[in-house]
């Protein structure tokens, strides 16, 4: 398991290489762009060669490049609707120019209009996205948590986005830990985990699981609230050990995204407390 970080890539995209690197990442995570709007950076092309030679130079695994949170692919309003395709499709571009392993995104929520009317939006704009996906640079779908319209909370809802579009063969998914709790499933017990896990595979395959999100969650059992806590302080506890052991997840970049003790992202010692952790399970 490739434990890493979700880390800032302010002052040119190839530095969150440096700040994996300095906290003992293996895997790392960025934002192609600002996360609180929606304009997208004017990258330097040279910070892509730069990232793609600083990864093979630190020995970085797994890259993701997580897709902004304002976008919804599912979004009624059309101006929302237009302007999350477009910050997806240059979120994809941005990856592929970094060989990234994936581009993490939330469906979104269909806001009340029901599952259906939500997919008629959800799968054309997911269409043009896959277009620009190379061998190496795939889709993935984060299971998502929320109440409401939030599509993606299942498996099922997962595997319906996934056979509608043809099984397409750059589409993947990606599991977040506390989703998974705070949706209903106890990641905290092996038979219940494993259980997830035979859902996947049977709906989707297992060979689609592609990324893993570490979190531990502030918020309780099926509480339906995404709220992710630092690891060891949440609800999850030491028992996200069954997680982070489990033998069919083994292999994968698992990105922490917990605040940190400042607020301010995932720090080494929360990189070595989720190995140690692994390693206490294993």
């Amino acid at each position: 398991m490739q434990i890493g970080a979700h880390v800032s890539s302010s002052g040119g995209i190839d530095t969150a290489i440096d700040r994996a690197a300095a906290i003992g990442a293996e895997s790392v995570q960025v934002f192609t762009q600002s996360p609180r709007t929606w304009r997208p950076t004017n990258h330097d092309p040279a910070s892509f060669e730069r990232f793609r030679d600083k990864r093979a130079e630190a020995g970085i695994g797994g890259v993701l490049c997580h897709a902004l949170y304002l976008c919804n692919l599912a979004a009624p309003d059309d101006a929302v609707y237009e302007k999350s395709v477009r910050a997806m499709l240059n979120t994809m571009e941005v990856a592929c120019g970094i060989a990234a392993d994936g581009v993490v995104f939330h469906v979104g929520s269909h806001l009340g209009s029901g599952l259906e009317v939500g997919l008629e939006r959800v799968l054309p704009a997911m269409e043009l996205v896959l277009e620009l996906c190379s061998d190496e640079t795939w889709l993935l779908m984060e299971n998502s948590a929320g109440a409401g319209g939030t599509i993606g909370r299942s498996i099922e809802e997962l595997a319906t986005i996934h056979e509608r579009l043809g099984g397409h063969p750059r589409l993947g998914i990606c599991l977040d830990s506390c989703h998974l709790w705070v949706s209903g499933v106890d990641v905290t017990d092996a038979a219940a985990l494993d259980a997830c896990l035979d859902e996947l595979d049977s709906a989707i395959g297992l060979d689609r699981l592609r990324a893993l999100h570490v979190n531990d969650a502030a918020a309780p059992f099926g509480s339906n609230r995404d709220r992710h806590a630092n690891i060891l302080e949440g609800e999850l506890g030491e028992k996200l050990g069954v997680f982070l052991s489990n033998a069919r997840l083994q292999g994968l970049p698992a990105v922490l995204e917990t605040a940190g003790p400042e607020n301010r992202g995932p720090d080494a010692n929360e990189v070595q407390k989720t190995k140690d952790l692994r390693a206490r399970w294993t």
